[in-house]
């Protein structure tokens, strides 16, 4: 069965093939290390002359990559952990992002940057972070994340092939090696078309009937999904969890109807508490629900602290498992 990181990196490989325009940049990239978590293993052998390893200097990446965007390629960054994103964040923000409002749609920056986000290693406070909260307000700016239950390359090459705009491309560390979720058994899976391309999926336990409580979040928090359906499953429990890819811009209306189904709704990520995804998602279904929701929406998210190096204390600030299923359990009760 193909893992994540598998598809990722079969997807980087058929955008090569596909468009010579494609090239890839970013700190270990070339084998044989293909990347700290592999994800560009083979490239380099294959198109030595379109993978490029780089200085230490992510600023110096992004910026390249972007020159790259507007002369007409189609440049991947890699970032070697999304916690260094913050060095590039003037590239992204004030480069990449605004070159196309300041022209006056005269050019396009398509640029992907990955990089690889999120806790559960021990990694330590500056290796750990969960950090694309602090680019959801940036215009122009697409911010995907792949869950367990999407197919991470086909995403990726949508990004690097078809999208005309910078895009903030999020691989949770932990999904890497777990394999992808297709369903069967307890767990169906619907998945619902976005006009942008990037796929919202809908995990259900349940065959008939409507759901007791809407859970959503994205990402890495997706493979904590289907063990708890299916346990839920067995408490009689019905749940339908929304799981987008695309965190900015938001699929407000499939998100909504989710919500609609069972007219009570958990929101949870990996991402710090306060001023984030999970806020704005209630705030905006608060807009379109009000008077139609029998309780007031639960968020979950890390702990507004550092995270720490031992795991178990990492695990403590984390959203765990059994914080999940307790805020499910409440909300359906």
């Amino acid at each position: 069965m193909q893992t994540v990181l598998q598809s990722l990196n079969g997807g980087l490989k058929r955008c090569f093939a596909q468009d010579e325009r494609v090239v890839l940049l970013g700190e270990d990239v070339l084998d044989p290390y293909g990347g700290a978590f592999k994800v560009t293993a083979g490239l380099s052998d294959s198109y030595p002359g379109r993978v490029w390893t780089t200085p230490i200097s992510e600023a110096a990446i992004v910026g390249m990559a972007t020159g790259m965007a507007l002369r007409g390629l189609l440049p991947v960054a890699e970032i070697m952990f999304g916690d260094f994103i913050t060095l590039c964040a003037d590239q992204i923000v004030n480069h990449s992002a605004k070159f196309r409002g300041m022209y006056n749609d005269q050019v396009r920056v398509p640029l992907v940057v990955r990089t690889p986000m999120g806790g559960g290693r021990g990694y330590g406070p500056t290796h750990s972070q969960s950090l694309e909260k602090m680019f959801l307000g940036v215009p122009d700016l697409t911010v995907v994340a792949p869950s367990l239950a999407h197919d991470p390359g086909e995403l990726l090459s949508h990004a690097v092939l078809e999208d005309e705009d910078p895009v903030l491309f999020i691989e949770h560390k932990l999904l890497y090696s777990m394999p992808l979720l297709t369903g069967g058994g307890t767990v169906r899976i619907r998945r619902v078309s976005e006009a942008n391309g990037y796929d919202t999926v809908l995990l259900m336990n349940y065959a008939e009937g409507t759901p007791d409580v809407t859970l959503i979040t994205y990402g890495g928090m997706s493979r904590l999904c289907a063990p708890l359906l299916e346990e839920l499953a067995e408490e009689e429990i019905r749940v339908l969890v929304a799981l987008p890819s695309s965190l900015k811009p938001l699929p407000l209306e499939t998100l909504a109807e989710a919500a609609a189904e069972s007219r009570r709704v958990v929101i949870a990520e990996e991402g710090t508490e306060g001023f984030n995804w999970g806020s704005e998602v209630a705030s905006l279904l608060y807009d379109r629900l009000w008077g139609k929701l029998d309780r007031p929406i639960t968020r979950l998210a890390t702990a507004d602290s550092i995270l720490p190096a031992a795991r178990e204390m990492e695990a403590q600030a984390l959203v765990s498992a059994d914080a999940l299923r307790n805020a499910l359990l409440e909300a359906a009760a």
